[in-house]
């Protein structure tokens, strides 16, 4: 198992080096500069106060040097400072809203596993059956449904009309004098909505790849050979078929979780919540280069962790991956 571990995370380095090289090539090919919205807004500026603001920031230097100067700081994780009105430290901003989004991420991962496994299994040992027919319909109602759409909807529907939950934000104006369970319930009601919508579309996809697996395992012959020496349908079922049955669940479920980081942006945006996908949106829209890059290396730290314990998970549940 250490030996698998160590291969896994000798894949994981040059993947990281490939990604935030990619990352910082695609940022500075893009159209004007980060000093432009202090640049352009100020007709009396002159040449010498732009050379001077593009020298303060190390926009002079070539791209190769600014790329490498950048990997020496992040090796003693200093993002720079970040070019917006507030000039912290890149770092320091992200601490901040980091939390939220791995709290709203994990959530997800959990609801998807935790309910798409059993939807899955049900739907395959009932094929047919009105069972398999109605989370079929489910699957595909997830499926269809684009998730800023759900996302708007809910919020007309349970925090507009109903009341039901909040619509925006984290926190009630209150939190401050709840206690601890009473924040534990404020902060839940406000994160009902961002989870749920960022789980739905990943978990009826999920489903369906465990249906799909599950229907192939049964078929199987050991499944028959158990059958045949009268181990219980229990047994058979969840020891012996649903754990090889699990093995593609599991890659799929890796490769999701960019989807899942990447769809932060989206719905942290539209709920109004501090987190690491709307202060990346923020960045974007005023070409605060060291904000961005500090963005897309912590969400890519996030992924390669995730592959990395989906490769663990995975040969949890097969041992024959750790010896190949």
């Amino acid at each position: 198992m250490l030996r698998y571990l160590i291969r896994r995370l000798a894949i994981l380095i040059p993947t990281f080096i490939g990604i935030t090289l990619v990352c910082f090539a695609v940022i500075h090919l893009a159209p004007g500069s980060p000093t432009d919205l202090q640049t352009q807004m100020n007709p009396d500026i002159t040449p010498q106060a732009i050379e001077q603001l593009n020298a303060h920031y190390g926009l002079d230097k070539p791209l190769t040097t600014q790329y490498l100067l950048w990997m020496k700081n992040l090796a003693v994780l200093d993002f720079g400072t970040s070019i917006s009105s507030d000039a912290r430290p890149v770092w320091d901003k992200i601490k901040e809203r980091l939390p939220i989004t791995i709290y709203i991420n994990i959530s997800s991962m959990a609801i998807i596993f935790l309910t798409a496994i059993p939807l899955g299994v049900a739907s395959a040992l009932r094929r047919g059956s009105v069972t398999d027919r109605s989370i079929t319909v489910f699957v595909f109602i997830g499926f269809s449904i684009p998730g800023f759409w759900l996302a708007l909807i809910c919020m007309d529907l349970f925090g507009v009309r109903l009341g039901w939950l909040p619509i925006s934000g984290i926190h009630s104006a209150e939190y401050a004098s709840l206690t601890l369970w009473g924040k534990v319930a404020d902060t839940t009601r406000h994160l009902f909505l961002p989870v749920f919508i960022s789980a739905f579309g990943s978990l009826a996809g999920m489903s369906r790849y465990m249906r799909s697996s599950m229907l192939e395992i049964i078929r199987q012959d050991y499944i028959l050979t158990a059958r045949a020496k009268g181990l219980s349908e229990r047994t058979v079922i969840y020891k012996h078929a649903m754990r090889n049955a699990l093995l593609p669940v599991i890659t799929i479920l890796g490769l999701s979780i960019p989807g899942l980081i990447g769809g932060s942006v989206i719905f942290e945006s539209i709920f109004a919540i501090p987190g690491l996908g709307k202060l990346f949106y923020e960045a974007i829209m005023m070409r605060d280069y060291n904000m961005i890059m500090g963005s897309l290396t912590i969400g890519a730290v996030l992924t390669l962790a995730g592959n990395l314990i989906a490769d663990i998970c995975y040969s949890i549940a097969d041992p024959r991956i750790r010896v190949s």
